[in-house]
């Protein structure tokens, strides 16, 4: 507090009070200036405070965001496909090509199953973009 002034400042200020306030009303005088000083320090400790809360409120929500989304995305669902790989060793790019087949089969056989089977004496059409000859009939 006294890091403003120093030891000297402070004989000076104190002498000056003695000369303009009096001896008699000076006990008074500094009285006064305490409590006002314990005022501002008291006031200057409740916005430390309020603001330590603040800050500790941010941080218990940021924490419960990050618990809310780990519980959302739950990261030990893939654990179950780490063991059974680690378990049973099989080459991964021929699990992963036969996964791939399957997923676009699985996309292709809808379009196949709406479009009806051709009844005998017709022929089924494919659309192929114009100027495109057709795969099948396209020579090597």
């Amino acid at each position: 507090m006294f890091d403003l002034f120093s030891w000297s400042h402070i004989l000076i200020l104190l002498t000056v009070a003695l000369v303009v306030v009096g001896p008699k009303d000076l006990p008074r005088l500094m009285n006064m200036a305490g409590r006002w000083a314990g005022k501002a320090r008291n006031m200057a400790n409740e916005f430390k405070k309020s603001f330590d809360d603040m800050a500790r409120q941010s941080e218990l929500d940021e924490l419960r965001a990050e618990v809310e989304r780990l519980k959302q995305h739950d990261p030990i669902a893939g654990l179950n496909d780490d063991i059974e790989r680690a378990l049973n060793p099989v080459d991964t790019a021929t699990v992963e090509a036969r996964a791939a087949a399957e997923a676009s089969a699985q996309q292709e056989a809808p379009a196949q199953e709406e479009a009806p089977a051709p009844r005998s004496g017709e022929y089924q059409v494919s659309e192929t973009p114009a100027g495109e000859p057709h795969p099948e009939t396209a020579q090597p």
